[in-house]
């Protein structure tokens, strides 16, 4: 990575940010402010998790000498059904586990579903709802959002209550500009389709949707990768090269 210099040999600035240019040859302005701050809640997390630690080593001496863990329990147990036994004879004393078990699992099964469907609500606003409000989509791609989604939506996850995006080896994708960080969502995005095998197909002026100058008939040249007819046979064109890739 190298600092941007222009003929004068002065830095170059974008925003009051200077320049840098990457391996790749792509320029991003480094945010020296937001790289401090960020090392600095990773220094402050870092003591959290070290207390933790030693917490937790405390805790444990606690248990020291019990090699058994489950012979422990199990003696405990034994004592609590010993001292329920004063109010309830042993018989009785399964039938009010049994039903408080069953109650219990009623209340978590219930819990559960309305656990999921407000996950899946959340993901369609988050994930669907970045999608619809992309940039990157609407000025650089030319392809509609939701086909956009149907082959990068598995990429993106909620963590919490933040869009996490994945590149294809499983690996967060963090910022450029603002190192330490996680990449927003058009920034994440934008890296994804930078690595797509088939790009060409889906940006603007590549082909993909009318965007190269038109032929001898005044209509645009046909879309690579058999990705003309409708929004459906577009998509399923796509997803086939995904899986062929």
């Amino acid at each position: 990575m190298k600092l941007k210099i222009d003929e004068n040999g002065n830095a170059v600035l974008q925003d009051g940010k200077p320049v840098y240019v990457h391996d790749d040859g792509k320029e991003v302005a480094f945010d020296a402010p937001a790289t401090v701050a960020t090392i600095t809640r990773l220094n402050a997390e870092a003591r959290t998790h070290r207390e933790g630690k030693e917490a937790a080593e405390r805790l444990l001496k606690g248990f020291e000498g019990i090699e058994d863990p489950s012979a422990a329990r199990k003696a405990l147990e034994t004592l609590a059904n010993l001292d329920a036994k004063k109010l309830v004879d042993a018989g009785e004393i399964e039938k009010v586990k049994s039903e408080i078990s069953k109650a219990f699992q009623a209340q978590l099964d219930e819990a559960n579903t309305k656990a999921q469907t407000l996950e899946q609500q959340l993901y369609g606003e988050k994930i669907g709802g970045s999608f619809a409000r992309s940039k990157v989509i609407a000025e650089k791609l030319a392809v509609p959002a939701d086909m956009v989604q149907a082959t990068f939506g598995n990429r993106f996850k909620i963590e919490d209550g933040k869009v996490v995006a994945y590149d294809a080896n499983g690996n967060k994708i963090f910022s450029r500009a603002r190192p330490g960080e996680l990449a927003d969502f058009d920034e994440a995005l934008e890296t994804l389709v930078e690595q797509y095998p088939y790009k060409d197909h889906i940006l603007k002026g590549s082909g993909a949707n009318g965007g190269g100058a038109p032929n001898g008939n005044g209509q645009p040249p046909k879309p690579k990768g058999n990705l003309g007819g409708s929004k459906e046979e577009r998509l399923a064109a796509i997803n086939a090269q995904i899986q062929n890739a």
